[in-house]
């Protein structure tokens, strides 16, 4: 079981959860936990036990230097932190880790219980996979969602996806089989550059989470460093034809699948976003 210690009562809670690991294609799903934890002053609550999970010849322990010069190790672990954003009326829990090596099925539940015990009414989680999408057009998410009401308001289907899955898959199959309402929002990154970071995919799961949470979300130097990405990437393709070439062919590829109607939707969906940021800003 996992120990939470000083946690208040929480308002209303959404989980929003990412791993790192297969399930998270150049670090966007766990960097998207990452800001908004830095964005919302989030604080860190409880944390899964290490011993049973993972294979620490896989992932490592950490040694170094505490802020009291005291030398200490950081184990891999699984946390759980809490936020109170101030533009929205209720409160955030975040987790925060990486996919187990071990006993997958027994570290949901834990991870659930845990998020019960805090009250959560909706799971949120995150990931990342490696597609072919050109790095010079918006990241394509996808989403699906457990709840017809979830589906009806957000636009999303029943997952329908058949084949191996992570931790992700595994943590939202746990959510249904306790009938904890679930969203699962997944960014496509361009598999011609998938080292991390990809803060344009960042970026993009973040605009989801906008959506669903109806609020806008501090974004910080990530639009800068989306626009420093793809002009890097950019400066990439120029100095090899053949990549060159691909990245053209995956352009006109996406610009005559994407009907008008739908770049139309997506474009109204942004300068929402933009004034809703801008009223919260105010």
């Amino acid at each position: 079981m996992i120990e939470l210690e000083g946690v208040p009562d929480l308002v209303d809670p959404i989980v929003i959860a990412a791993f790192e690991g297969w399930n998270d294609a150049a670090d966007a799903a766990s960097s998207t936990v990452d800001h908004l934890m830095k964005v919302w002053g989030a604080r860190v609550v409880g944390a899964i036990d290490p011993e049973d999970f993972y294979d620490f010849q896989v992932n490592r322990p950490l040694v170094g230097v505490d802020e009291n010069g005291h030398r200490r190790i950081t184990w891999p672990t699984t946390q759980i932190a809490i936020a109170s954003p101030p533009t929205l009326d209720r409160d955030v829990i975040l987790v925060r880790g990486i996919e187990p090596n071990m006993r997958w099925r027994q570290f949901s539940a834990e991870l659930l219980a845990a998020c019960d015990e805090l009250g959560a009414q909706l799971v949120v989680s995150l990931g990342a996979l490696l597609a072919d999408t050109p790095h010079t057009r918006p990241i394509p998410v996808t989403g699906t969602a457990s709840e017809p009401e979830l589906m009806d308001r957000l636009k999303l289907e029943e997952s329908s996806y058949e084949g191996p899955t992570g931790i992700v898959g595994v943590f939202q199959d746990a959510c249904g089989r306790l009938d904890m309402p679930s969203v699962s929002y997944w960014a496509a990154v361009p598999h011609y550059v998938a080292q991390p970071p990809c803060p344009k995919a960042t970026l993009a799961l973040l605009g989801q989470l906008e959506d669903l949470l109806e609020a806008s979300i501090p974004l910080g130097e990530l639009p800068e460093d989306a626009r420093a990405w793809e002009r890097g990437v950019d400066e990439l393709a120029q100095e090899d034809e053949d990549v060159a070439d691909y990245v053209r062919s995956l352009e006109e590829t996406r610009d005559t699948t994407d009907l008008p109607e739908a770049s139309g939707e997506a474009i109204a969906r942004e300068f929402e976003r933009y004034l809703k940021r801008r009223q919260d800003d105010a």
